[in-house]
């Protein structure tokens, strides 16, 4: 009998936003997968003054993982083992390689059994705390840094709110490209650092968020979303 592939959320900064159930799968999984050893060993390392979860059971895989990597999985599930996922921050397989590797095993046992353990994820804490109406909107992983125009025609004729992860080094260049296309009275809300101690929220029209986001700190992470209607006018 196969085991199970367990794809587990874990904190996005404040370590104490881990679950319950994310510990105890954790904690019985035989085969923890991570991104990066150091950042999930940490995480381990803060839960142990209570749980016994070891650092031995963590195994690398990445966005550069090769195909041998996905069926060492494959084989660790066959025979039996009860498999993790995590990813460095938040909810594997968003905008993350937790998907191809489902994808991948799936396409070769597809009677896996799969199991999710949600808990936080960046996009819907950023949507939960923006004070927009986000009964609908579209979720673009991370803004592409080619072929913009498109994209934005397809948002504009459909007239949906959307949001997206951004980095320090780009998140200034891409808001100023919304207003060309979308106004200067766009309502946008930027979230910088989520649940970190040097978290920042802006939220307002979007030429007065880049002034504000201009006078501060653009180190970190981002997530931006963009309220397509102004507020009593949502479809």
């Amino acid at each position: 009998m196969s085991g199970t592939l367990y794809i587990v959320a874990t904190p996005i900064g404040n370590l104490e936003d881990v679950t319950l159930r994310a510990i105890t799968t954790l904690s019985d999984a035989d085969v923890i997968l991570c991104e990066d050893t150091r950042v999930t060993g940490k995480l381990l390392s803060s839960l142990n003054s209570k749980f016994q979860i070891h650092n031995s059971k963590l195994l690398s895989y990445h966005q550069h993982s090769s195909d041998s990597r996905k069926l060492e999985i494959l084989q660790i599930l066959q025979s039996g083992k009860n498999v993790a996922l995590v990813t460095d921050a938040g909810t594997p397989g968003i905008s993350d390689p937790g998907n191809e590797l489902i994808s991948y095993l799936l396409s070769l046992a597809p009677d896996l059994k799969v199991v999710p353990i949600p808990g936080p994820s960046a996009i819907t804490t950023a949507l939960s705390v923006s004070g927009f109406n986000v009964n609908k909107y579209v979720f673009l992983g991370f803004m592409p840094k080619k072929k913009k125009e498109k994209l934005f025609n397809w948002l504009k004729e459909g007239k949906i709110s959307f949001a997206y992860y951004d980095s320090p080094h780009r998140v200034i260049k891409n808001l100023r490209e919304i207003p060309e296309k979308f106004g200067e009275e766009i309502e946008v809300f930027v979230a910088r650092e989520l649940t970190k101690i040097h978290e920042t929220l802006y939220r307002g029209s979007i030429m007065e968020v880049i002034a504000k986001m201009e006078n501060g700190v653009t180190k970190g992470e981002f997530v931006v979303v963009i309220n397509f209607f102004p507020a009593g006018k949502q479809l």
